[in-house]
């Protein structure tokens, strides 16, 4: 749940209410954590029968490798090492964001600044082995809770129901184009939002039991998130108008949990509570590169990738090759956001999580959905503690749900293009393991190897 949350809800409910044109915003919310529950049984079934390190690639690899060898691990190792450091580029544009609160006459240049030294001193921190880490990811979690907390007390101490419901006339036309167009945008804000409810299945091979642990660690941190964020944009509206929220020039749409509090508990309390947020930015990125650049190391030890990303620090026993690649792609990620994104148009924020799920849907999410019935026909004596409840009912709710969030991203980054953008990255990756499998002399220019890590039980 604390990555899950992390900096997301403070720097993304105006884009949500900009996405609905108003309060019904709500529905957003909603909408995010039907996708993540229904998504998150597709992750507790592949994670309670194959539960191992890894996670997707371990699913992919196990389902895929009848016909296409290592292909779809491979894949989803190279699609990973964009889309996880450009989640990391939000939470460094959040903090450039609420350091405004502070820094009111910061310029662009010096926002540049202040945020390629962040990705430069999370690189710096992480240059070390892991054990400092942990203890620094405890405490940042407490900050992170006491900030969320503030800004819900805050709030409520201070609510306006008439505020916070004033939905505007139409506010849910289902036959009207535009309201669709807000839906999928929201729901994409809101899946984004909601990202880290898989977190326990690559945990798999450390859970004594996956079969009940998965799921209920799925349902349960989704519907908690779930209540956290209701909680905190209702909250948020009761306090603010909801139409100061698209404009881009305020506090409001920058800085909306300061303004909360500077509206409520005054000026001293919003600074403090924008300290702990910004601390809670720092850890967002400091945690998401440090489990990140694990993804390629794994691989690679495994030989479904690059070998030069297996190789750890000879003293301090890090992934480097991991580390550099995902924290240079962070800075490109947020550099370029700031200055290609056109404003109130096209937010920072809003070009990144659009072409961060454009890339993660098309090998992780839909192709983990097929793996669910790929295995269930190819393997039915695999073990499964855990079998999806109502299946296939939320393989298929899931697959429309990624399929809106895919479909739509053209339209909401007009000139962006993140679907062309996802494409042809799948399409580059594709030719990057040409090249290494004919290095490595495997499926298609060598031997098709089945490697069944996970038998089914004895009879």
């Amino acid at each position: 749940m604390s990555q899950m949350c992390g900096i997301g809800p403070f720097v993304t409910i105006p884009l949500m209410v900009a996405a609905f044109g108003g309060p019904q915003a709500v529905l957003g919310w909603i909408a995010g954590a039907v996708l993540a529950l229904v998504d998150g049984l597709v992750w507790a079934e592949l994670g309670a029968s194959l539960p191992g390190a890894g996670g997707s690639y371990a699913y992919l690899r196990e389902a895929f490798q009848y016909r296409s060898g290592r292909l779809m691990p491979f894949l989803f190792v190279w699609t990973a090492m964009l889309f996880i450091p450009l989640i990391m580029s939000t939470g460094v544009v959040g903090f450039v964001q609420y350091l405004g609160f502070l820094w009111p006459h910061m310029t662009t240049g010096q926002g540049d600044l202040v945020g390629l030294a962040l990705v430069a001193l999370v690189t710096v921190l992480l240059w070390r082995r892991v054990d400092g880490i942990a203890r620094l990811t405890t405490v940042t979690w407490g900050v992170m809770i006491a900030a969320v907390a503030a800004v819900v007390l805050a709030s409520y101490t201070h609510f306006s129901p008439s505020r916070a419901f004033d939905w505007p006339a139409h506010a849910i036309a289902l036959t009207h184009g535009q309201f669709w167009l807000g839906f999928a945008a929201g729901l994409t804000i809101g899946i984004y939002d909601y990202l880290g409810y898989n977190t326990a299945a690559y945990l798999g091979a450390e859970l004594k039991d996956p079969g009940r642990v998965l799921p209920r660690a799925v349902l349960y941190s989704i519907t908690g998130i779930m209540a956290c964020y209701l909680l905190l944009q209702v909250g948020v509206l009761g306090v603010v108008d909801w139409r100061e929220m698209l404009d881009p020039n305020s506090v409001a749409s920058q800085s909306v949990a300061s303004a909360v509090l500077e509206r409520t508990w005054g000026r001293s309390a919003a600074d403090v509570v924008t300290v702990l947020i910004l601390v809670t930015a720092f850890a967002s990125v400091l945690t998401g590169l440090l489990g990140g650049s694990r993804v390629p190391y794994d691989a690679a030890r495994d030989g479904v990738f690059f070998r030069a990303y297996g190789r750890l620090h000879e003293r301090h026993g890090f992934p480097v090759l991991g580390l550099l690649t995902m924290s240079v792609v962070t800075a490109a990620g947020f550099y370029l956001s700031r200055h290609l994104a056109d404003g109130a148009q096209h937010p920072p924020l809003t070009v990144l999580i659009d072409l961060l799920t454009t890339v993660m849907v098309l090998v992780q999410a839909f192709a983990q959905i097929l793996a669910v019935t790929v295995l269930r026909r190819r393997r039915p004596g695999l073990a499964r503690p855990y079998r999806m409840w109502l299946y296939p009912a939320p393989s298929i709710v899931a697959a429309v749900g990624w399929l809106v969030v895919y479909g739509y991203a053209d339209r909401n980054s007009p000139g962006f293009h993140p679907i062309e953008w996802s494409l042809a990255w799948v399409a580059l990756g594709t030719a990057a393991f040409l090249v290494w499998a004919r290095r490595e002399r495997t499926w298609p220019f060598g031997p098709r190897e089945v490697r069944e890590e996970f038998p089914a039980p004895a009879t």
